[in-house]
Formats: structure tokens, C-alpha cells, sequence
């Protein structure tokens, strides 16, 4: 069977074809697949797995080609790895070589390049559209010179061959006609097939100059007008500051005679208190910064000179509950200093002392030998799944763990403006994914009827409760209230697809958090949550698509984007970003930051179509911005977290032992207490009991509803099948709204329409708190 012909190879190019490869004296040469890229010479078995394994990879930049005979050649990096290579002929021979000659000479000189801009390297200056046009610029002209660069290379080839061409010509001259004709005839022909491979790639490389020459000659027309009308632009901005420097100079002399509300507050602070509206001209200086990172729907520029001489009083508006520069003092902080009831104003002694630790996690090896052995026999939906995959904490804790930051609606009580109220409001949907980043293990499902109280009134002004409310569909539904105004209700369905590699998690249901003082109402959902590597490899979680938060008293809007992770992206992981708008969609704030770490903001001044164009054509909008501010920063994980499950500090005592609560609380749930102990197989044994007593209660509980249905048919067992299933199907979000499937009615939750939704949800009926204080728990039902 003939092989397919190589391609010429032009600099620059991918090169790939077959060659032999010397492996041992056992087997010899074996034929593989090379694949020549980026100053890399790979080698695959086949050319299928070019997809996912590569078999040795050399970097030519340091490695010395060597040609041993007609077909064979030797590549090294100097003993590491050595390459013995045999082609098929020396015309196939000839052509990896001269590509290997042009690819070595161009990671070369990429190398030096890369270490030139390494030293070189300066801090990036303010003006980022003329520094990205010059690095723009400079790139190019670089790429002209390696083509250039390359012309010299297959310039030195093409005399090299043609030197020998013509040696083998002269020695053709001399010879007799005879036997030594037909070699020397063939040593010709090959010499000249090697010259037009040669002469081949240096016309390609002289093609590709020419285009590149071509295609960028009219950018760079457009880029240096562009410089000189920029440089215009900056002249008269540098005219205008000095004017104003002047007239500063000489109000600062003449502060005296200046009316008080243009005085200098510098002048001024000797006095009592300054006004509200004061700040100095450093501090309004301070509040103009960078432009922020790009991003995929807007790009952010910081505001225009002119913004800078807005009055105090209008800074201080801006200021006032996003904080301002160093040496001022936002008004989050002196209301709280001057709030008696604050906390930082009064020392608070906390109830109790919270454990920091838990037993740290068994590495305990999964045997799904012990697990098979176990299932035979069974039907598949009463397999038990073991514990290994859990994290000692039901999904009513891990919901309980939106308040981590409860500090965020706190000061969004607090304040003034609805628009930045959004964007706390905001800060506080994406920190609640903050402490999933590395939380890979399953939570306990809960038991229908389950509850979990949180209640930290004395330490952090807020108490919740969660019920887990259904289990066909399996639904959990979450009341949380502070006494410093706020809120926050949620009724959680989750839908889960499995794709093969990944498993990916829909949460279904609204979040509503509601203040007081404003009666403001907020409302969202949550994204798609990720699981990847679920057969093979480390699991690692990421978060993606898009969260709109809606104020449905005021009609405003943030709109949020998870980027999902991509390994070909430019962007830093695990990004957000999003805009503040109001009623009539005019964008006020601009959020941006990672759900794993930190959300800022900043004060939209002006907004224009234009800049780059999307992926879909679009312009995108450009938002002219004051200096960002930091609305929220993750808590650091206490010391040892990866040895216990990687929980946070308020993880860590969600499960704690307390006196009072409800005997359905998730904390007396015996197989979750065995798990967090470490005895994995009582604890295995405990979650089979607790999952075969509640199939028990649930069909008895459905022998119930028949016999109040048919009277004529009591006494009949429901046939065994569907109803009996302890793995509920996957809820839909048509599924979901309907309603749900069980005759079921919640201790602490009633079923109703929310009247700003317009969707049936599960709210909370009152009650609980009054039956701790009472200690009045017997219509709980026993579910442990």
C-alpha cells in the first residue's frame, strides 16, 4: 500500500508523516507518527492518538540534528533524549530535515526573544489602548523578521544543495559512458528533487511575507493616525490640568476670601467636622484609576478628566456606602460607630465557644468489590451508596452555608440607594459559591421532614431554618431572618444530568431576599454547577451561566455571567462579571471579580457603543468607570481544612453537637455523626437503616391516602414498582412549578403562590422558634 506524500514543508508549517524509530535490539525500528509544531518534534503510536497520548516530546530549540546516512538521522537535546530516525528514502529524509532545520532556527530565536522581553520588561503604563497598539506593532514587525529570518535560512539551504547539484553535475561531465552512469544519473536527479524542496520552501516563506506586508501595511496607516490624534488629545488634556494646577495654587493662597463652599477642605479639617460634601483633591484624584480588565459583553476605561472636578458633595454620593479612599471613613463605618447596637460598638460574648476542628477525614481506600457484592440480588434503586462519596454535612447545611457572609446584607440594609444596595445584594448571590471551589463530596440527602436550625442571633443577629419539604421530587426549603432588617427565604430543587466525563447539577427554585426599611425585593436563581473528571482523574467543581438579581420594587437590574473554566482562555478562572441597571436598562455600576475569591465594583460615568466587536458582531459597550471597590473578600480556610473536608470556619460548626434543637435537627442524624467520627461501616450501615425506615413510612403513608381515597379498597398492598423507588426521577422545572407529587404536609413550611413571582413555593408558616423556647417537639415526626 503506497504512503500518502508528504507536504513540502514550508516555514512555519505543522509537519507530519511516518518514520522508524529505534526502540530496542529486540524489536528494532518501529514505524510511528511524528508531528513537527512550535519547535516541538511529538511522536504517536498512530495518528488516532494525536487526540490524547503522546508517546515523547523533544524541544528543538536546544536539540543538535545529526544525518548519519542516506535515510538516517539522530536528534538530541544533548543525553536526556536522543531520537533514531530512519525515513523511507532520502528525499523523505531531506524533507524532515530542512523542517527541522527551519523549526530549530525559529524556536531559537522565539526563545531569545521570550528572554529579551523578560528582562526588559517594564510596568504597564496608564495609557493601555496606545501600549496595546505599540505591543501590537511590535509583534508584527517580529513576526516580519522571523520570515525574514527564514528567507536567510532556506537562502543558506538553497547554496548548500545547489553546491552539491552542482559538484554532481561536474563529476557527470567527467564520466565515461558505462556502468557508473545510471548512479551518477541518480544522484543527480535526487540532488535536484532536494533543490526544488528547498527552492519550494523558500517561496512559500517569501508568499508569507508578502501577505503578512500586505494585510498590515493599511493597519499601521490607521494606527499612526490614530497616535497622532491621541497625542493631539493628551496635549490638550496636559493644557487643561495645568490651568487647573494654577488655579489651585492660587485658590489654596487665597482660601480666605473664597466662599466656604468652595474653601479647601485641607484647610478646613482644623476646623470641628468638615461638611459632608468635603473631601480633597487628592482623595477625588484617587477615585479615578485604571481601566478595568476586558471582558466579553463591555470593556471599562476609566472616566474622562473632566469627572475629576465634580463637586465634593457629589463624591461623597458616590462614596457613600461602597467606601472611600484611605484616610476617609465610609458611612457603612460611622453608622456602626455611632449604632450603640452594633457589634463592633459593644463587646459581644458569643453563647458558646465554636470548635474550629472535626476529626480529620479517613483515607480510607473505595472497594467497589465490597460495594458490588453487597448489591446482588437487589433491585437497582435500593442499592445503598456509601458514605465514601459524602461529606459529613446534609444539603440542608450546605444551604445554610449561603450566610457565610451574612456581613453583606447587612450593610445592604443599611443602605440609601437602591442601586447600591443591588450591588451588595449581588456580591452576596456569588459569594455563597465561594466555598464549593473545593468541596467535591456528595452531602447527605436528607430525610423527608428533616430539619436544620442556625441560630446565630447573639453572635451575628440572624437565625434560619431549613425543612427538607419533599422527597419526590427531593425539594428543601430555607427561612432566614436578622434583626438588622433583611430577609432571605428559598425553596431548592436540584436536577442533575450525567454526561459521561462530567456530571452537571440544575438548581431549581428562587431565592428571595426582602428589607425592611426599604421593602425592597430581590429575587434570583442560581447557576449550573459542574462536577468533571467524574471516572477518571481528580474531580474538580466549576460554576457557569448567567444570574439575573431583579428588584421587583424599583424594576432594577443586575445581570450576572459565570464564565465557565476553558483551558484555551486568556481570562483569569472562575470569572464574573456583571452590570447594574435601572428601570430604564441605563447602566450605574459595574461588577467584576472570581466566585472564589472576590467581587469589586464601580460607578459607571459614561457608556457609548463602540470598542471591539463580540463574538457575535456585535459592538460592545464601553462603560466609562471610577476606580473599582471592593464589595467582598472570601475568608481564608482554617489551617488543616484539606485534611477535614475542606470546610470553612462556619462549615466546621454546622454539625455541632446543641442542646435544644429539634429531634429532626440534621445534627442527630446517626449515620452523618458516624461518618464526621471516621467509622465509615457503621456509618454505611446506619444510611442503609435510615433509607429502608423511611420507604416504610412512605408506604404506609400511601396506604393511608388509598384508604381515604377508595374506603371500598382497604385492606389491598399497593403493588411493588415505581412508587417504591428510593432514587427520586429528576425533577424538571415544568415538574417543579406544577407542584409536588407527595401527600406530604411540612411541619414548618405551607405551600403557597408568591405574590411577586407568581410561582407556588414553600414559606415559612411560624412557630419553630416559639416550640424550642418551649421545648414543645411531640408533633415532630421520628424519622432517626
Amino acid at each position: 500500500m503506497s504512503e500518502p506524500k508528504a507536504p513540502t514543508p514550508a516555514p512555519g508549517d505543522t509537519y507530519k508523516g511516518w518514520l522508524f524509530k529505534w526502540t530496542n535490539y529486540i524489536k528494532g525500528y518501529q514505524r510511528r507518527w511524528f508531528v513537527l509544531s512550535n519547535g516541538l518534534l511529538s511522536y504517536y503510536r498512530t495518528q488516532a492518538e494525536m487526540g490524547h497520548t503522546c508517546r515523547g516530546t523533544i524541544n528543538l530549540a536546544t536539540a543538535n540534528i545529526a544525518v548519519e546516512d542516506s535515510c538516517n538521522f539522530v536528534i538530541s537535546n544533548g543525553g536526556t533524549q536522543t531520537y533514531h530516525l530512519k525515513a523511507s528514502s532520502e528525499v523523505e529524509r531531506q524533507r524532515w530535515i530542512t523542517a527541522l532545520e527551519l523549526a530549530k532556527a525559529k524556536a531559537f530565536r522565539m526563545q531569545a526573544e521570550s528572554d529579551d522581553s523578560g528582562d526588559d520588561s517594564t510596568p504597564p503604563a496608564a495609557g493601555q489602548g496606545a501600549g496595546s497598539r505599540n505591543s501590537e506593532v511590535q509583534s508584527t514587525l517580529r513576526t516580519l523578521g522571523s520570515k525574514v529570518e527564514d528567507l536567510s535560512t532556506c537562502n543558506d539551504l538553497i547554496a548548500k544543495h545547489g553546491s552539491a547539484l552542482q559538484r554532481s553535475l561536474s563529476e557527470l561531465e567527467g564520466v565515461r559512458l558505462g556502468g557508473e552512469t545510471s548512479e551518477k544519473i541518480r544522484q543527480v536527479t535526487e540532488r535536484a528533487t532536494l533543490f526544488r524542496i528547498t527552492s519550494n520552501a523558500m517561496i512559500n516563506a517569501c508568499r508569507d511575507f508578502l501577505a503578512l506586508a500586505q494585510a498590515h501595511s493599511k493597519r499601521w496607516q490607521k494606527a499612526l493616525q490614530a497616535e497622532r490624534e491621541q497625542r493631539v488629545r493628551l496635549e490638550e488634556t496636559l493644557e487643561q490640568l495645568a490651568k487647573q494646577h494654577n488655579h489651585l495654587e492660587r485658590a489654596f493662597r487665597g482660601a480666605t476670601v473664597l466662599p466656604p463652599s468652595q474653601s479647601n477642605p485641607a484647610i478646613d479639617s482644623k476646623g470641628p467636622v468638615p461638611g459632608k460634601g468635603d473631601a480633597s483633591d487628592e482623595d477625588e484624584e484617587n477615585e479615578f484609576f485604571d481601566a478595568c480588565e476586558d471582558v466579553q459583553e463591555f470593556i471599562t476605561v476609566p472616566a474622562d478628566p473632566k469627572y475629576h472636578r465634580r463637586s465634593g458633595s457629589n463624591v461623597s454620593g458616590i462614596s457613600s456606602e461602597l467606601g472611600m479612599d484611605d484616610g476617609t471613613t465610609s458611612l457603612d463605618e460611622q453608622s456602626l460607630a455611632s449604632n450603640p447596637e452594633s457589634p463592633q460598638s459593644q463587646e459581644v460574648v458569643p453563647v458558646r465557644k465554636r470548635r474550629t476542628r472535626i476529626p480529620d477525614k479517613p483515607n480510607y481506600s473505595l472497594n467497589l468489590w465490597s460495594i458490588m457484592k453487597n448489591c446482588i440480588g437487589k433491585e437497582l434503586s435500593k442499592i445503598p451508596m456509601p458514605v465514601n462519596f459524602n461529606e459529613p454535612l446534609s444539603m440542608l447545611q450546605r444551604l445554610s452555608e449561603d450566610l457565610e457572609y451574612y456581613e453583606l446584607l447587612d450593610r445592604a440594609a443599611k443602605c440609601q440607594s437602591s442601586l447600591e444596595q443591588m450591588c451588595y445584594v449581588a456580591a452576596f448571590t456569588v459569594s455563597s459559591y465561594s466555598t464549593t471551589v473545593h468541596r467535591t463530596g456528595k452531602p447527605f440527602n436528607p430525610l423527608l421532614g428533616e430539619t436544620f436550625e442556625l441560630d446565630r442571633v447573639q453572635e451575628s443577629g440572624y437565625r434560619s431554618l431549613c425543612e427538607q419539604v419533599s422527597h419526590h421530587p427531593p425539594a428543601a426549603a430555607h427561612h432566614a431572618i436578622s434583626e438588622r432588617g433583611w430577609t432571605l427565604r428559598q425553596e431548592i430543587a436540584l436536577a442533575s444530568k450525567f454526561r459521561g466525563k462530567y456530571l452537571s447539577i440544575m438548581p431549581l427554585g428562587s431565592i428571595h431576599c426582602i428589607f425592611e426599611k426599604s421593602n425592597n425585593h430581590y429575587s434570583w436563581k442560581k447557576v449550573t454547577t459542574t462536577v468533571h473528571n467524574i471516572i477518571v482523574g481528580k474531580l474538580w467543581i466549576d460554576q457557569s451561566g448567567e444570574i439575573d438579581v431583579v428588584n421587583h420594587r424599583t424594576g432594577d437590574r443586575c445581570h450576572l455571567k459565570f464564565a465557565p473554566y476553558s483551558y484555551f482562555s486568556r481570562d483569569v478562572a472562575r470569572k464574573v462579571t456583571g452590570v447594574v441597571t435601572d428601570k430604564d436598562g441605563k447602566a450605574h455600576y459595574v461588577l467584576s471579580g472570581t466566585w472564589d475569591e472576590k467581587m469589586e465594583c464601580s460607578r459607571v460615568m459614561q457608556s457609548s457603543r463602540g470598542g471591539e466587536n463580540g463574538a457575535d458582531g456585535r459592538q460592545k459597550t464601553v462603560y466609562q468607570t471610577l476606580k473599582a471597590k471592593e464589595l467582598w473578600r472570601k475568608t481564608p480556610l482554617p489551617e488543616g481544612a484539606e485534611n477535614m473536608y475542606y470546610f470553612s470556619t462556619l462549615a466546621l460548626t454546622l454539625n455541632e453537637s446543641e442542646e435544644g434543637v429539634a429531634p429532626t435537627d440534621s445534627r442527630r442524624r446517626p449515620d452523618q455523626r458516624l461518618m464526621e467520627q471516621g467509622r465509615w461501616e457503621e456509618a454505611n450501615a446506619e444510611k442503609q437503616r435510615l433509607e429502608e425506615k423511611q420507604r416504610t413510612v412512605r408506604r404506609e403513608r400511601e396506604r393511608e391516602a388509598n384508604r381515604a381515597a377508595n374506603p371500598s379498597e382497604e385492606g389491598k398492598e399497593p403493588a411493588d414498582g415505581a412508587e417504591e423507588v428510593e432514587i427520586a426521577s429528576e425533577p424538571s422545572e415544568t415538574t417543579y412549578k406544577s407542584g409536588h407529587q407527595e401527600n406530604y404536609k411540612p411541619m414548618w413550611f405551607e405551600r403557597r403562590v408568591d405574590p411577586m413571582t407568581g410561582e407556588p413555593t414553600h414559606i415559612y408558616r411560624g412557630g419553630y422558634w416559639e416550640a424550642k423556647e418551649q421545648g414543645s417537639w411531640d408533633s415532630c415526626p421520628d424519622i432517626f
